[in-house]
C-alpha cells in the first residue's frame, strides 16, 4: 500500500472540511454466555455460495493484496461465503461461523452483512455470528485500499453481492443441519511455512474440529491454521480463492466432507514456503504451485488421527472495545473514503480517530478459541520477544504486553484472525519501527538493517496492548461467571 503526496494532502484538506465524529464513549461489558450443564448433542449443517460478478469482463475489479491498480482480468476460480451452524443443544440457539474468501472485511461492511442476517437470526433463534476472512490476496478488493488511488478499489454492488453469498451460505447451513457428534484433533505441519521478519516465531499446529452426522452422510470440517493466503503472489492478475480452495477441494474429493477454513496469528510474516519460487514466477507455475500447497494442507488434515470427542457445550462472550488510529494515513483513507471506516472522535483531542472493533472468545467443549479482528504477530500469542539488543528499538519485552496464551491461562488457545474486522498488523512495542522522514509511508531500517514494512499497514503501537488489556477484562469476566455457577 504506497499513498502519494498529493493524496495527503487531498486528505487532509478533506478532513477539515468534513464534520465532526462522535466521541469514543465508554463501551459495556461483555456477557459470558454459559450454560449450567453441556446438551445432550450438538447439531450442525454447512452451506456455500460463490460470489463472482458477472460482469467481470466487462468492468474492472482490483485484486487485493500488493500493489494498487491491479485490475482483474479473468478468473480460475471463483470466491466462495462459506457457513458452518453449530447448535450446542442447551437451548440457547445455534452459533453460525461464516468465512469468507476475501483479504478482509472491514468491521462496517461486517455490521452491513450481520444487519442483512436480520431475518435469518429472528427465525433461526441463532445466538451470535462470527465472520471470518481468509485473507485471500488474489480476491477481489473489499477493503478500497488497492485501487487506482486515490480513488478507492471497493465496488459496493461487489461487496453487496458478496453480503448475499453469505446469506444465502447462511440458509443453506441451517437448512443442513443435522444431529451429530463433534470431534477436536490437531497436527503438526513442519515444512510448509515461512516467516519473513525476526522473530521466527508461529505456530506450526493444524487444527481441526470434525463434526460427524448421526446419519452417516458427510462430514463438516472446521481446519484454523497459520498463513497468508498469497501463495498466487503480486504477479497474479486472475482472481482465486488462493490456496484455500485447493485444500477444501481435496478434504473435499478424498472424504466427502465439506471443510471452512481460517486463518491464525499470520502476521510478521507468515506465509506457505514455495520452493523454487522465483523459477515458478519466471515459468508462470505460480498456479501449479498453489494447488500443490493446497492439496499438501489437505493431507495433513486428513491425517489427523488423534481425536477427542467434545461435550456438547459453547460458550461465548463477545467485547466491543476502540482502537486509536495513530497511522494518518489510513485515518485519511477512511475520512476520504477509500476506506469504508466509522471515526470516533479522541475524548483527550490526541488522536486522529478511534476505530470500534470486537473480539469474541468461546470454549467449544473446552477448546478454548480467541476472535481476534487482526493480523497478529504470532509472539504476541505465543511469547518469544525480541530482546533489547536484538529489538528495533533498544527496549526490552517488558514493553511489550503477555502473551495471550497466558492471560488466557491455555496454551493450547486457537487464535483465529481477520475475524469481525481487520486491522492490520498488530506488532510488538519494542520493534515497532517507523521511518522518521515520513512515517506510516516509507518503510523504516532499524540498527540490524531490518525493514519494517509491517507498521506501515497497521494502526499503531498501542494496539498490542489495548488488545492484551481488553482479553485480561474478558477473562476476568469468564471467571467470575465460573466461580459464580
Amino acid at each position: 500500500m504506497k499513498f502519494s503526496d498529493k493524496l495527503i494532502n487531498a486528505a487532509l484538506n478533506a478532513i477539515v472540511s468534513r464534520g465532526k465524529a462522535p466521541l469514543a464513549e465508554e463501551l459495556p461489558d461483555g456477557v459470558f454466555d454459559r450454560a449450567d450443564t453441556p446438551g445432550e448433542t450438538f447439531t450442525a449443517g454447512f452451506g456455500r455460495c460463490p460470489f463472482l460478478p458477472d460482469d467481470i469482463e466487462k468492468k474492472k475489479y482490483y485484486i487485493a493484496g500488493y500493489g494498487s491498480n491491479n485490475p482483474a482480468r479473468d478468473v480460475i476460480d471463483p470466491q466462495y461465503a462459506i457457513a458452518v451452524w453449530l447448535d450446542d443443544g442447551t437451548g440457547r440457539g445455534g452459533h453460525l461461523f461464516i468465512t469468507l474468501d476475501v483479504v478482509g472485511l472491514l468491521s462496517k461492511d461486517v455490521n452491513a452483512l450481520k444487519a442483512a442476517l436480520g431475518d435469518f437470526i429472528r427465525l433461526t433463534g441463532c445466538r451470535g455470528v462470527t465472520v471470518t476472512s481468509t485473507h485471500n490476496h488474489a480476491g477481489i478488493d473489499t477493503m478500497g485500499l488497492w485501487g487506482p488511488l486515490p480513488l478507492t478499489g471497493r465496488n459496493p454492488k461487489f461487496i453487496a453481492l458478496l453480503i448475499e453469498s453469505a446469506v444465502a451460505a447462511a440458509a443453506d447451513a441451517y437448512a443442513d443441519r443435522r444431529p451429530g457428534r463433534l470431534y477436536f484433533g490437531k497436527t503438526e505441519v513442519p515444512d510448509m511455512q515461512e516467516d519473513i521478519r525476526t522473530p521466527v516465531i508461529y505456530s506450526k499446529t493444524l487444527s481441526r474440529f470434525r463434526f460427524v452426522p448421526d446419519d452417516g452422510t458427510r462430514e463438516i470440517w472446521m481446519l484454523n491454521f497459520a498463513s497468508h493466503s498469497e501463495s498466487l503472489q503480486g504477479c497474479n492478475h486472475l482472481v482465486s480463492a488462493d490456496f484455500p480452495c485447493y485444500l477444501r477441494e481435496k478434504i473435499r474429493n478424498e472424504t466427502g466432507a465439506e471443510t471452512l477454513y481460517a486463518v491464525g496469528a499470520i502476521g510478521g510474516m507468515i506465509s506457505m514456503n514455495i520452493d523454487d519460487e522465483n523459477l515458478l514466477r519466471k515459468e508462470h507455475r505460480l498456479l501449479e504451485s498453489t494447488r500443490s500447497i493446497g492439496a499438501r494442507l489437505g493431507e495433513y488434515a486428513i491425517s489427523i488421527e488423534d481425536e477427542t470427542q467434545l461435550e456438547p457445550r459453547l460458550d461465548r462472550i463477545t467485547q466491543e472495545f476502540y482502537v486509536k488510529i495513530e497511522n494518518s494515513l489510513l485515518a485519511v483513507a477512511g475520512q476520504v473514503g477509500i476506506i469504508p471506516v466509522d471515526r470516533y472522535a479522541d475524548p483527550a483531542g490526541e488522536a486522529i480517530a478511534f476505530v470500534k472493533t470486537q473480539m469474541t472468545y468461546m470454549e467449544l467443549g473446552g477448546v478454548k478459541m480467541l476472535f481476534l479482528p487482526c493480523e497478529l504477530f504470532p509472539e504476541l500469542a505465543y511469547g518469544g520477544y525480541l530482546t533489547a539488543e536484538e529489538s528495533a528499538t533498544g527496549c526490552g519485552e517488558e514493553v511489550n504486553p503477555s502473551p495471550l496464551v497466558k492471560l488466557a491461562g491455555d496454551e493450547g488457545l486457537l487464535i483465529y484472525g481477520l475475524a469481525d474486522d481487520e486491522l492490520g498488523y498488530v506488532l510488538p512495542p519494542n520493534d515497532f519501527l517507523l521511518s522518521p522522514d515520513k512515517p506510516y509511508l516509507d518503510n523504516g531500517r532499524d540498527a540490524h538493517g531490518r525493514r519494517h514494512y509491517e507498521e506501515t499497514n497497521s494502526a499503531g503501537p498501542e494496539t498490542a496492548q489495548t488488545i492484551a488489556d481488553t482479553l485480561k477484562k474478558v477473562m476476568n469476566t469468564v471467571k467470575a461467571v465460573k466461580e459464580k455457577k
